[in-house]
Parts: C-alpha cells; structure tokens; sequence
C-alpha cells in the first residue's frame, strides 16, 4: 500500500500565525487536518473559507489529545500516515517534503524532524528540555533520539494505534517515542528548519512548573517500567515467552530458543553484575540501562542479573575484601562498634572492596551463565535436530 499523509495541526489559541501556516501546508499536501483544542481567541473562524478539515474540542483537552483525535480524522479519511506540525509559526511547512521522503523510505518508522537549534532567540528552556529528554530516552530504551520534544513529526497511524498512550499533554510526545521505541518501531529523524521569534513576541502554552512535573513523573514511570525484567508487548521476545526470576533455567531456555546466544547471554549478565556491584547506589540502574542500549546487551538477562547484588551478601564481601586490603587481615567482628560507631571506616572498606570485587564477581556470573546458556544451547539444537 503506498503512503497517504495528512497534515495535522493541533492549536490552542495561536491566531496570529494559525491562516499563515495552514495556507503554506495546503501548498504542500490536500488533506490538512486542524484540531482546534478550546480555543477561545477566534483563531479557527479564520480558516472558514479554506478547504481544511477543523475538528473542535469544546474545551481544552492538551496537545496529546489533540493529536490522538488527528489521528483518529485522518484514518477515517484514508490516510496511513500523520504528519504533524505546531500552529505557531515555529515550524517551516515547506519541510514536510524532507519528512515525506523519509516515509516513504522507512514507512513503519516513526519520523521526527530534528529542529537547527543554532538559529537565534532559541529560549534555555527548550535547549535543556531538549538534552534531559534526550537523555531519558536513551536510559529507558537506549535508542539516540536528539529531538524529542519536536512536534514535527511524521506518525504511522498503524503503528500508533498499537500502543497504549496515557498522557495527554505535551509530555504525550515523549510517551509515544518511548513506547514506539519499546515495540520495536523504527525512531528516525531528519533535520528541519524552525523560527523563533523574540521572547516578547513569543507565545507558548507550556507551563513550567505543570508540564515539566508531568514530563518528570512520565519518566520516572517508563525508567521504572525499564527495570522490569519483562519483555515489552510486540519485543522481539516471543509474546508467550514470560521470564521469571522464580524459574531462572526455564527463562533461560527461552532466551536462548529467541536467538540469544550464549556468549551474548554471559556478556549482558557479567556486565549487569559487574556495574549493579558498585558501590553507586541510586546510580547503578540507570548506568546499566545506558550500557544495555551502547553495548546492546540482552536487556532481559542484563537485568535479571541484578537481584543478585542486593544486600548483605555483595555489600557484605565487599566490605570484607575493602579491609583486608586496608588492614591486612580479615574484619572478624560484627558488633555495634564495628558496624555502628565505626560506620564511616565500614563505607571506607565497601567503597574500596566493591570497586575490586565487581570485575571479579562479573567474570564469574557471565562464566556461569554463559555455561549454563551453552549446556542448554547445545541441548535445544540437538531436540531441533532429531525433531
């Protein structure tokens, strides 16, 4: 089936640029699609006389819901794809050729224009919303995506009603990427141009302390749901394919009949352990999940690994292996004095300990998995054979 867009603008209350960016998308695609979200400024009735699509929310819903009901017009009118541009004026409609063309190269992918953010008046908010999200995106799905917070995008309709979206502000444009991403959808990107104007000229319905609330919360949510050692809906791990920690062997052979390897399996788990040893807590979740998506480790048997590095017993060694280094022999007392008054010179041992017993404890546990992977690979191969 070959591609057919339809443009989608969602806007609340931007009539000074609304006509001027509707008219320039109309040159560029029939089908234009504007989702007026409550508006009270007049800026829809100024469109009256053009051939556009309006649909209205009779109050304000946020930009995430608006772009769902784009979506919901523009496949009850034909199209496959939804291009999605801002009423603001901030987006060029002349570079929905360049999204267009990455469609139809890559007509699953979700596209994303990645905005020349070296033009001027670009405001420190949007700079460092743009590096946080970026970051967010690459610990829970370890994917680089540069531009999340883009509203010019291009949408697969068919791929977007796959997913479960709950947000419905602005902080829907990182949940959808996250999400895509989870499924196994393509994120790309192209580099589009964009106009900001003077800060006094400039006119944002983002609220600060709201929607950056929101967007934190989300992504607390989704880094939390990446630490569940549970395939995603529509991964590449079979949908009947659970993974239990109580059943470790069983998952094991599931990994390995979904095309795991064995020595990828041993790398993800020595690693995990490796890094969930450190003496870093709070910090060791997120630095895995960021070596999951650099080194593209198995995220499943990466973090299945790390019950294994809760306390006592990891803590533990490493404090004992952090004073045998420091005094020259083993710590054999565990009273109040020196676990409690001595408290301090007890987190001396562990920090020291942790850094050296990690490298150890982590060519041990891929030792082991990758063992125990290789004896089972061997054993699934050969039922393969016979059968």
């Amino acid at each position: 089936m070959n591609p057919v867009p339809a443009i989608v603008i969602p806007v609340y209350n931007h009539k000074t640029n609304l006509r001027n960016v509707v008219e320039r998308a109309l040159h560029q695609c029939s089908l234009v699609i504007v989702i007026d979200d409550g508006s009270s400024d007049g800026g829809p009735e100024t469109l009256v006389d053009l051939p556009v699509q309006l649909v209205r929310h009779p109050c304000n819903q946020g930009k995430g819901a608006a772009l769902l009901t784009g979506a919901r017009t523009a496949r009850n009118a034909g199209a496959t794809h939804m291009i999605t541009l801002d009423a603001d004026g901030q987006h060029y409609p002349e570079d929905i050729g360049r999204i267009w063309e990455m469609v139809q190269m890559y007509p699953d992918a979700f596209i994303v224009g990645c905005r020349d953010f070296t033009v001027p008046h670009i405001p420190r908010a949007s700079r460092f919303g743009r590096a946080f999200s970026a970051f967010w995106m690459r610990v829970q799905t370890g994917v680089a995506v540069h531009d999340m917070q883009s509203g010019f995008r291009a949408y697969p309709l068919c791929a977007l009603a796959c997913l479960t979206l709950s947000e419905r502000g602005y902080a829907f444009e990182i949940e959808v990427l996250v999400r895509a991403s989870w499924a196994g959808f393509a994120i790309r990107e192209v580099d589009v141009r964009v106009h900001y104007p003077p800060a006094q000229e400039r006119v944002s319905h983002f609220h600060s302390l709201k929607d950056n609330i929101n967007i934190s919360l989300l992504n607390t949510r989704l880094t939390l749901r990446a630490l569940v050692p549970v395939p995603f809906r529509q991964s590449t791990v079979a949908a009947d394919g659970k993974v239990s920690l109580r059943h470790p062997m069983a998952s094991l052979h599931r990994l390995l009949s979904n095309k795991a390897t064995p020595a990828e399996l041993a790398r993800a788990a020595g690693i995990s352990m490796a890094i969930s040893s450190l003496p870093l807590p709070g910090v060791q979740s997120i630095l895995l999940l960021l070596c999951i998506g650099w080194f593209r480790l198995n995220r499943i048997c990466a973090l299945a690994i790390i019950p294994l590095a809760w306390p006592p017993i990891v803590p533990g060694l490493g404090i004992l292996v952090g004073y045998r280094l420091r005094h020259g022999n083993w710590l054999t007392e565990f009273s109040l004095r020196t676990l409690g008054y001595e408290a301090p010179q007890r987190l001396m041992d562990w920090i020291l300990g942790a850094f050296c017993l990690a490298p150890c404890l982590g060519l041990l546990v891929g030792g082991i998995v990758g063992a125990l992977s290789y004896v089972l690979y061997r054993g699934l191969r050969e039922r393969e054979y016979d059968s």
